[in-house]
């Protein structure tokens, strides 16, 4: 199949990427790079530097696409609360805009990269706000335009190609990087808030299954289907830390606005309808890690 991906210079963007070429589809990336990396992209595809929030046809980058996988998001609350009005815009725009063609393109299907935020009250940040409100519009132009559109709900992902550095870094990403440079783990808060982490592999492995749903191996309607992209199991920040070791210097710092106590996936639909099952575990993920630093380290 001919795939679009949006934000594919970014962390999932990548991985998917790899995924959908070894595969055998051909693929092709909008990215405005402003969190995506030159150094991610992958022999085989097809990348344009691209705003996602200016009103184009990107029939000039791509012919006969079928499918779009919207990944391209500004994806961190901390930074959505410091620049609420750049996060806003940026990301409803870029999901209105990709919808739109779609619609005027006969209504291409579309895998809509949700986040979990949802669940902790969309007014809670704007970021959680403006991811809904994406999933809103996905739901609006199915079933108005009868556009299959999936959304897909992250949680809190991590592996390869995640940020270890900067305002789009993960936790596990900023852990990785301390831990390289034989620096104290820094802990918001208490370090009792717990994190359902999920890899991204299984991530690409939901959305990979998701748009062959689409294409006709699931007999429904995708009108703002809703998938929980979660393994159901989550660990404590305290937690977290100890997998780089219990005896390794952590320092505590202050909470930050917007963090959430809990997030736990236990919703099924994404295994009982695409045969979905998570299968990496973060602490293995950080054992792996962990060894290697030793390795290279001796």
């Amino acid at each position: 199949m001919n795939t679009l991906v949006t934000g594919g210079a970014g962390f999932v963007g990548t991985n998917l990427i790899k995924r959908l070429l070894k595969e055998g589809h051909e693929v092709t990336c909008l990215d405005n790079y402003s969190s995506g990396l030159r150094t991610n992209e992958q022999e085989g595809c097809t990348y344009h530097d691209i705003d996602l929030c200016d009103v184009i046809d990107y029939s000039d980058y791509i012919v006969d696409c079928d499918v779009i996988f919207h990944v391209a998001a500004l994806a961190r609350i901390q930074t959505s609360l410091k620049e609420p009005r750049h996060h806003i815009i940026n990301n409803f725009e870029s999901t209105l805009n990709i919808l739109d063609w779609s619609r005027e393109k006969g209504g291409i299907p579309i895998v809509y990269a949700g986040s979990s935020s949802k669940h902790h009250g969309v007014t809670g940040s704007p970021y959680a706000w403006v991811k809904w409100s994406g999933e809103e519009l996905c739901k609006l132009y199915s079933d108005v335009y009868d556009i299959p559109t999936s959304i897909m709900r992250f949680y809190n992902v991590y592996g390869p190609h995640h940020l270890k550095d900067g305002p789009y870094c993960t936790v596990v990403g900023i852990f990785e990087d301390q831990f390289t440079d034989g620096k104290s783990l820094t802990i918001t808060g208490d370090g009792t808030q717990r994190r359902d982490f999920t890899h991204v592999t299984d991530i690409v492995d939901a959305l990979y299954r998701c748009m062959r749903a689409m294409h006709g191996e699931v007999d429904m309607r995708f009108a703002g289907a809703e998938f929980e992209l979660g393994r159901g199991v989550n660990f404590s920040i305290n937690e977290l830390a100890d997998m780089f070791g219990k005896d390794y210097p952590k320092k505590y710092i202050p909470a930050r606005k917007g963090e959430y106590d809990i997030t736990l996936c236990t919703d099924r639909t994404a295994h009982e309808v695409l045969g979905w099952n998570p299968t990496m575990n973060i602490d293995d993920y950080i054992r792996d890690f962990v060894d290697t630093q030793g390795f290279l380290n001796e």
